[in-house]
């Protein structure tokens, strides 16, 4: 089996390839790989149904087996994805700023690739297919390593994927995938800062911070969402109900999806117990302060863990607070700088909500849920950035770039 030493050399050996490809032939290629997930269709729900079997023999939980199943509407979307990313701008190329020096020197801040980029990230096989298309369209090879329990779904996603480069002067192996997914090979991953430019964790909060702590090559930081939904007083019933009921329930084993709600307590000593029972129905447990329990006996009490976990499950905090004050005090205690929401009829109260709340997303009267490449228009993502350099929230073909300066002269030399 490759290690990780040997495979980042190919990506890196291949690289050139696909850094000096045109705008025309990453599209052909990007074209051929939506084409070839669709035809390929049976055979990946093959293989992920091998990875589906161990979860449940292993006793994965529910939330994390619906993260790494395939549906044949999965395969289509990621499909689609594709056909978004393709009539996006190509970022490869183009010059950010020019300046004209009083000596004559012209000098441009031009867009270009990282060169090769790590991936290492958990479950969820839609990423393989994020993490290759992002790569391809902006000029970067990519070494990937998945978890175990979605190695079947991930080696066959990457077989798929190079059928595509078949008829292309882009050389397939500029995909590589780690097929040992040992610690120990990870660790490794981590350290290859000859071959691989820069890396990018998508996970768990374990995951990341193992990354962050052993790896020797830059690190994009992502976030595990620990996100809130603020429901103010001014706050239209109706509206806010909706919003908290979408944010928790629409998929509760993804990182955008709401953890914790915070609802003003003239609200909800209105509307708490409506709410209470539409989650309910909707099979979501319930846990709160003291206010919250006092407003509704179905609420059980909290602990101090509950308000800094990420559920990844049909599981709710709730805590009644005073005021917005009180909520953007508890969000920027607790939240893990991903997305946060307020759900207020007060442009006020949206206005002090955005500026004080550290997070990469801020939402005013929608759900958290919207956090996600293809719904801000960016065609796929290759993870949500919570840190402040470089990339912030999600991640497409921009953050996958960094600049370069061509100076263009007639002979000045320096006096």
């Amino acid at each position: 089996m490759a290690t990780a030493k040997l495979i980042s050399q190919k990506a890196k050996a291949h690289a050139p390839s696909l850094s000096q490809a045109t705008t025309a032939e990453k599209n052909n290629v990007l074209q051929a790989m939506a084409q070839q997930l669709k035809a390929d269709a049976d055979v990946l729900l093959q293989a992920n149904q091998l990875d589906i079997a161990n979860a449940k023999k292993n006793g994965l939980s529910d939330h994390l087996i619906d993260r790494l199943l395939l549906t044949k509407a999965r395969i289509d979307a990621m499909a689609t994805a594709i056909d978004h990313l393709i009539e996006l701008p190509d970022p490869i190329g183009a010059v950010k700023e020019e300046i004209k020096r009083p000596n004559g020197l012209v000098i441009k801040e031009m867009v270009v690739p990282f060169g090769v980029v790590g991936m290492i990230y958990e479950a969820r096989p839609n990423v393989t297919v994020d993490a290759c298309t992002l790569a391809v369209k902006t000029g970067n090879a990519v070494v990937l390593r998945g978890s175990a329990s979605a190695l079947h779904s991930n080696k066959a996603i990457v077989r798929t994927l190079k059928k595509a480069f078949k008829n292309s002067p882009i050389h397939p192996d500029v995909i590589q995938l780690l097929e040992d997914t040992s610690k120990e090979e990870a660790a490794n991953m981590m350290q290859l800062k000859s071959t691989i430019d820069v890396l990018i964790p998508r996970g768990g909060a374990n995951l990341i911070q193992t990354v962050l702590q052993e790896a020797t090559i830059p690190v994009i930081e992502t976030g595990v969402g620990n996100c809130h939904v603020y429901v103010a007083s001014s706050a239209d019933p109706d509206m806010a109900l909706d919003i908290v009921v979408n944010a928790k329930t629409q998929r509760p084993s993804v990182c955008n999806a709401c953890e914790t709600l915070l609802v003003e307590q003239s609200f909800a000593k209105a509307h708490l117990p409506a709410l209470v029972e539409r989650l309910s129905a909707k099979g979501v447990s319930l846990v709160g302060n003291k206010g919250a329990c006092t407003l509704d006996p179905r609420i059980a009490q909290a602990n101090e863990d509950d308000w800094s976990t990420e559920y990844l499950d049909l599981r709710l905090a709730i805590r009644v607070v005073a005021d917005t004050n009180e909520a953007i005090a508890h969000i920027n205690q607790y939240g893990t700088k991903h997305s946060e929401a307020i759900i207020t009829e007060s442009l006020a109260e949206r206005d002090t909500f955005f500026a004080t709340v550290d997070a990469a997303c801020v939402y005013h009267n929608a759900s958290t849920r919207f956090t996600d490449g293809f719904e801000f228009g960016f065609g796929a993502e290759i993870g949500i950035s919570t840190q402040k350099l470089h990339a912030r929230g999600p991640m497409g073909l921009k953050a996958l770039t960094t600049s370069k300066y061509g100076i263009y002269g007639e002979g000045q030399v320096k006096e």
